[in-house]
């Protein structure tokens, strides 16, 4: 009998240990979503998505997208887009979720972003045998394409999803392609007002550093991660050539003057030109089906010499 052949043994890169890791937590997510509600809907002998609760706005937006907004008895206070959705019963914000709410809806499935929360709460929901589909939140273009696939998945629209996926993968390329014609990367501070207390700075890893880059700008703010206070001092030194609010923070902090005549601000290019961009918080910073139209309204502002 033949010896197996042995061959050399290579070591794995750790870049593509950490690929096949992240491929492998995406499969997962995705095989898991369908084996919960398929067991769901045998045992119940209905539709898994006839009665669907939708926690964060981009989730909801994407059961929208694909057709499937009849299905949905309820959402979270974030899904604001499109109109219809804010229609439904609200069961609250999707970081403060409660579960007897949620339980009264009697869902046959629940779709969470997966900053939704408290954890307590989504064991007691799994607990209670509601199908619960926990979507990864990437603020990426590969991020908005899994999300889709995986909404899509839950609810027994794969097809539709992939399909979705593909355009959604289409006009990011395109997006690219046309800022790749821009020879700068305007400096932008990203601001967020949750109170009548000092605005939060965008950090790295945050849906408004990922959508700044998609525009074709760069993060001015780059010294740590996630939404903190910056200081004045701090702001100063980071010059940012435009500052970028939502309409939320825009109209908490008092509006343009308000937000410009801030010594902090003023002492800044964006301050001194006068150069202030205010978006709709949800199309901003939600990373589902609107993106790319998101991304190219502020490429458009940051780089207004880009043609069509």
């Amino acid at each position: 009998m033949e010896k197996a052949k042995q061959w050399p043994v290579c070591p794995v890169p750790s870049w593509l240990m950490a690929v096949a890791a992240v491929l492998a937590v995406a499969v997962t997510v995705s095989l898991t979503a369908g084996k919960v509600l398929a067991d769901h809907a045998t045992e119940t002998g209905g539709s898994q998505a006839d009665r669907v609760v939708s926690i964060g706005g981009s989730i909801t937006e994407i059961v929208y997208a694909l057709g499937a907004g009849d299905g949905l008895v309820a959402v979270d206070s974030t899904s604001l887009y499109p109109q219809s959705a804010q229609d439904l019963p609200d069961v609250g914000y999707m970081r403060q979720l409660a579960a007897e709410p949620i339980l009264a809806l009697d869902p046959t499935l629940l779709l969470a972003v997966d900053d939704a929360g408290p954890p307590a709460v989504l064991d007691q929901l799994r607990e209670a045998g509601t199908p619960l589909v926990v979507v990864p939140d990437d603020p990426t273009p590969e991020g908005v394409a899994e999300k889709v696939r995986i909404v899509a998945d839950a609810l027994g629209m794969n097809g539709e999803g992939e399909t979705m996926a593909a355009q959604l993968t289409a006009d990011f390329a395109t997006l690219r392609d046309w800022i790749a014609a821009t020879e700068t990367k305007p400096k932008v501070l990203f601001l967020l007002s949750v109170g009548n207390g000092a605005p939060l700075a965008a950090g790295r890893d945050t849906s408004a550093a990922g959508i700044i880059e998609l525009a074709g700008g760069a993060n001015a703010v780059d010294g740590f991660d996630g939404y903190q206070p910056l200081s004045p001092e701090a702001t100063v030194t980071a010059a940012p050539d435009v500052v970028l609010v939502t309409g939320r923070t825009f109209d908490l902090l008092g509006g343009q003057e308000a937000i410009l005549s801030r010594p902090e601000i003023a002492a800044t290019p964006a301050g001194r030109n006068g150069d202030l961009v205010v978006m709709d918080g949800l199309l901003l910073l939600g990373f589902g089906p609107r993106t790319p139209e998101a991304a190219r309204a502020l490429a458009s502002a940051l780089h207004p010499d880009l043609q069509e």
